[in-house]
């Protein structure tokens, strides 16, 4: 994320109104574009099944499958998100970018027959026709891979042909599915899973490549991106945690009185998901905010500060640059909140107009849902930020505290509340929320007090590499990867060598002439 705040800086120092919407444009693209798809992809399927007049069982199925595939993929490579991206950082910052492809290729591996084997058991027993579980299987597995290169989109700066990518691919999957709705005898479900289907893959191959550009060569063992695992053991958990905290009162809530048996396996709460989709827009305005204000603000601060303990900084010198972080830090979530504010009430006040002016099928009680789910994403969305905060001090146990305690509080409080009092439904998700707040806040407040020590005094006196099962595993797979591509290697040293030694060259020819 650093990177992409450091580039955004670039953007944000050209003048004009153009391009500042092309700089906030691009910062939505890049942190929210596949999931701001998913769900827009949602709403626009939605519309497209309602104004074609489809049976409201095909339109409940059609969502429900979509919904389980996105849930499902994003449950499933949590697990690995904050992992890969630690090891891809680190990977950057050692210069050791031939390692990076094959973490890439290694982990998508593991979810893909993991994940892509748990899906395909619970679909041949959803009790759906055939063609249905072969479509949702195909949609799961494109977005496990479309939800991994998000992890390394982070490094590329191409911000222009990622744009392109999302756009292009929105507009063919409303181009296709209007098409085979409206032109084609085709069964509307499957018309529209193939529709989204062909989008999400257009978009995961563009980010290939692009990926692929950046990243070209590739060298080492897939699985040495586990070692990392042993060393910081709480990233498995924190980005799983989150997402179980931001999707499970969806689940929770099919088994409220809201919710409906769609078809087999597949259910859903039609009343409470559609109100849930319209609420997540208004953590976009945070969501972007967090990347062009706090990151492309507070991160120069950063840099400089943790310089100087490289540079042989003064104690002056130090402490002065930790006051300028600090307060820079206070100022910029001060203004995240105040901005998730006046969006959480505008999203409230003018959203409720919209919806209703548009018909879109919505009850008294499914705008009072909408309302108070809005309040909790806005919640969510400053306790992440605040969390995010404390990944770049490096406090992973404060991280995984947070995250455990929104997961734990927005599922508990759900349950306790979704059978017997309908008032309060959307309440667990916002209890949820204030918690992250919370612990978030408090956890940084008390970090950040004795912020020398942690950086300095918390440090082993001798370095050790923790060893366990998975690095002896590692071990063995990269001496087998080693042999395997030894002469391949070889060729890539020596090239590096002449392009190294090419550059020496010119740069003392360069003098001699000055």
């Amino acid at each position: 994320m650093a990177g992409i705040g450091f580039e955004l800086k670039k953007l944000f120092s050209k003048r004009g109104l153009m391009a500042t919407v092309r700089a906030y444009g691009y910062a939505g693209i890049v942190t929210t574009g596949p999931m701001l798809l998913g769900v827009v992809l949602l709403l626009g399927l939605t519309l497209i099944m309602y104004y074609g007049n489809a049976m409201q069982n095909d339109r409940e199925l059609l969502l429900s499958m979509v919904t389980y595939a996105l849930l499902t993929s994003l449950t499933v490579t949590s697990f690995y998100t904050m992992i890969t991206t630690r090891y891809t950082a680190d990977m950057l910052y050692s210069d050791t970018r031939h390692a990076i492809m094959p973490s890439f290729f290694g982990s998508l591996g593991m979810m893909l027959v993991t994940g892509g084997t748990a899906y395909g058991i619970f679909l041949y027993f959803s009790g759906v026709q055939f063609s249905y579980q072969v479509l949702s299987w195909f949609l799961f597995l494109v977005l496990i891979v479309t939800w991994t290169e998000t992890t390394y989109l982070t490094a590329v700066k191409d911000y222009r042909s990622i744009l392109i990518a999302f756009v292009v691919s929105l507009i063919i999957v409303f181009a296709l599915g209007f098409t085979l709705v409206a032109f084609t005898d085709m069964n509307p479900v499957n018309a529209l899973m193939i529709a989204v289907i062909v989008g999400y893959s257009v978009l995961a191959t563009w980010y290939f490549c692009l990926i692929y550009k950046y990243f070209p060569e590739g060298f080492g063992s897939s699985s040495t991106f586990l070692r990392w695992v042993e060393k910081y053991p709480s990233l498995v958990f924190v980005g799983a945690f989150v997402t179980i905290g931001l999707f499970g009162h969806l689940v929770i809530m099919w088994t409220s009185p809201l919710g409906v048996q769609v078809r087999g396996l597949f259910y859903g709460a039609p009343q409470y998901d559609v109100p849930a989709l319209f609420a997540f827009f208004s953590i976009l305005v945070t969501t972007v905010n967090f990347v062009t204000s706090v990151e492309v603000r507070f991160y120069p601060r950063y840099k400089s500060y943790y310089a100087l303990f490289n540079e042989r900084g003064s104690i002056n010198d130090i402490d002065t640059a930790e006051n300028s972080m600090l307060k820079v830090l206070r100022d910029e979530l001060s203004y995240l909140g105040q901005k998730q504010l006046f969006s959480t009430i505008l999203f409230i006040v003018i959203g409720t107009i919209i919806i209703q002016h548009f018909n879109l099928g919505f009850t008294e009680d499914m705008l009072g849902i909408y309302r108070v789910l809005c309040v909790g994403y806005a919640f969510y969305a400053i306790g992440n930020s605040t969390m995010l905060i404390l990944l770049y001090f490096s406090d992973n146990k404060g991280a995984l505290m947070s995250s455990a305690f929104f997961c734990v509080f927005t599922n508990v409080s759900t349950w306790l509340l979704k059978d017997d009092y309908p008032t309060f439904y959307g309440f667990g998700f916002v209890i949820g929320g204030i918690a992250f707040c919370i612990v978030t806040f408090w956890r940084l407040a008390v970090y950040v007090k004795k912020l020398k020590y942690h950086t300095l005094s918390e440090q082993p006196i001798f370095a050790r590499a923790k060893e366990g099962f998975i690095s002896g595993m590692c071990e063995v797979l990269e001496a087998r990867a080693a042999r395997i591509q030894k002469s391949r290697r070889k060729y890539y040293d020596d090239k590096m060598e002449e392009i190294e030694n090419k550059n020496i060259n010119s740069e003392a020819e360069h003098e001699q002439k000055i």
